[in-house]
């Protein structure tokens, strides 16, 4: 029998992007004369300014920088579609078909003008110093600067490409499997078969039974998938560490540091620090479970939301609440983020074959960002809108930059993203006189920032403990991924939360292991930062939003340190997540002051 409720109607469910701003469809005669254009556009390049790198003045250094640009704005545009068009059904033959046309055809460009970089790391310091300081280059300094850092790891021009072409069918063919592989997955829930994104959603449900069962379906599909992913995962571990071999990093994290521009050590102290603070952790799982009566914790009861029955959100209320907010910090804000929604840059609906969780991408700074998600109708779906639409206002504003300085490293990136979460839950705790409704909505955040911070360090340590086993041990069974995912799990969780033997595999299904290896601790770095400049903005107020605004603008064009010093705070102090995480814990004691209260 049937017990599962119909689902309600979200209002999300026709919520479809349109990519026509990039291209109307894999047979936009734009497409085939833009792959063309792209593939002249690389050869004249090259024809022009191969070898001839280190003789170049300011002004034609300038002039070829400009030429890069549109090359690369070019070949972004035609990947982006590619990519966002599939990620909406992975299944379909014909977007796959176009995602491996655009990677193919970036590969070859990138081999025709990987010529750049080498000669450039080539020129020796003192010349580059010159070019660097010249003031015909000075809109393209950090670029400059910041990319010598790469001179110890580039490899010879030959062997670049070499490495180009071969990732089409290496790393990027095993990324596409994983993707289609969870994509095209089915989970049976009562009778029913649901999406992946369909089943996680049931474990933030007040229903404890249907929580387990939801637990089980997906333990039950992972297992399935099992041999597949844990072959997947070795063969993309390897790849990692032949790479790194070859460019002489000297651990496996060690080119994700330099390419988010922090060093290893500011990093080793955020590690650290969140580690130092797991009790923290187990100290609020130990007052949740008291809250939800329960005896025993289990794994598949920690995101269990504290007030039952909790209502569907509609879609429009939704996007009223982020608005609101948003426009209440800068009316610039609000007026950026309300362009995604009348000009159809959102894709919210969950359907068959489309991949799961959420992103922004900026795709190209000639066109705009574009926000997917899978909308389900909680709470948590409002905070991931805000939280897309932070990045979206990142990347809208950053376009400015050019081609190679909007983009922000990791680190930073997280930043408008988890701000724009704040003052969702600021508003919405201020709208709140239920006193058992505002214990509630804190609770929802404390889940949030624990699994912000603290599960993205513990699967920071996992990363660790994978990449570190592979490269000595050889190839990994699936026990033994499960033995090292436990290992951190426990250590994070410690006796508050009783982990399932079935836990064990979940291992497998997150995507960023594989994407963007060493990715998950900028989402702690970002949350921690987000609190310390929250605590600036409530104690300073005046003057902020326009310097935050100025910040986002910035995009990629400074050094993290030196922009978020802009706003009164320095990240490279060994000390500086404490401050975040003080006020992690001042949310945790206020928790259980209106535990007290509300009884």
């Amino acid at each position: 029998m049937n017990n599962t409720p119909e689902k309600a109607l979200n209002g999300a469910e026709n919520i479809r992007w349109d990519l026509s701003d990039l291209y109307s469809s894999n047979a936009d005669p734009a497409l085939k004369s833009d792959k063309e254009l792209l593939l002249k556009k690389a050869d004249q390049f090259a024809s022009a300014y191969r070898g001839k790198v280190s003789d170049l003045k300011p002004s034609a250094f300038n002039e070829m920088l400009q030429e890069y640009e549109s090359i690369l704005d070019l070949s972004g545009k035609i990947g982006s579609f590619a990519y966002l068009q599939w990620s909406t059904n992975t299944s379909n033959t014909d977007y796959g078909k176009l995602v491996a046309e655009s990677d193919e055809l970036s590969s070859e460009v990138s081999q025709k003008l990987v010529f750049l970089d080498v000669e450039w790391l080539n020129i020796p310091e003192e010349d580059a110093e010159k070019l660097i300081n010249s003031d015909a280059l000075s809109g393209y300094r950090h670029y400059l600067e910041s990319s010598r850092r790469y001179k110890e790891h580039i490899l010879e021009e030959k062997q670049e490409q070499i490495l180009s072409a071969k990732s089409v069918t290496g790393r990027s063919a095993w990324v596409r499997f994983f993707d289609e592989t969870l994509g095209a997955a089915k989970f049976e829930l009562d009778g029913k078969e649901l999406t992946e994104q369909e089943t996680l959603s049931k474990l933030h449900e007040s229903d404890r039974s249907l929580r387990k069962k939801a637990h089980a379906s997906l333990t039950q599909t992972f297992q399935d998938l099992s041999r597949s992913l844990t072959f997947i995962f070795n063969t993309l571990l390897a790849d990692k560490s032949t790479n790194d071999k070859l460019r002489d990093y000297p651990t496996w994290i060690s080119s994700r540091n330099l390419a988010n521009k922090t060093s290893d050590e500011t990093v080793d102290a955020l590690v650290k620090s969140v580690t130092g603070k797991y009790e923290l952790v187990q100290r609020y799982y130990r007052l949740k479970k008291e809250l939800l009566g329960l005896d025993v914790m289990y794994d598949y009861d920690r995101y269990a939301p504290l007030i039952e029955n909790e209502a569907t959100i509609k879609w429009d209320s939704a996007r009223d609440m982020v608005l609101d907010s948003y426009s209440g910090f800068h009316p610039e804000m609000g007026s950026i983020a309300r362009k995604f929604f009348d000009e159809n840059w959102i894709d919210a609906a969950i359907s068959t074959g489309k991949r799961g969780g959420a992103y922004s991408a900026s795709t190209v700074p000639s066109v705009h960002p574009y926000v997917f998600m899978n909308f389900d109708g909680k709470i948590r779906d409002v905070q991931t809108l805000a939280h897309e639409l932070g990045h979206g206002v990142h990347q809208f504003l950053s376009r400015q930059q050019g081609v190679l300085q909007a983009s922000t490293p990791l680190t930073t990136a997280e930043t408008a993203s988890v701000f724009g979460e704040m003052l969702v839950f600021q508003k919405l705790l201020k709208e709140l006189d239920d006193p058992k409704e505002k214990l509630g909505l804190l609770v929802g955040k404390i889940d949030d920032t624990i699994a912000t911070v603290f599960r993205q360090i513990s699967m920071n340590r996992f990363e660790h403990a994978m990449h570190t086993a592979r490269r000595e041990e050889g190839e990994l069974t699936k026990e033994r991924f499960s033995e090292l995912w436990m290992e951190q799990q426990r250590a994070l969780y410690g006796d508050s939360v009783e982990l399932t033997d079935e836990y064990g595999i979940w291992w497998s299904y997150i995507p960023h292991f594989l994407h963007t290896p060493g990715y998950v601790y900028a989402y702690a770095f970002g949350e921690l930062l987000v609190l310390a400049l929250y605590e600036e903005y409530k104690s300073r107020p005046e003057g902020f939003a326009d310097r935050y605004m100025g910040l986002l603008s910035a995009g990629g064009s400074e050094w993290p340190d030196k922009l978020v010093g802009r706003m009164g705070l320095d990240i490279t102090k060994p000390d500086f997540w404490d401050q975040g995480l003080r006020s992690f814990e001042a949310m945790v004691d206020e928790a259980e002051k209106m535990a007290e209260l509300v009884g």
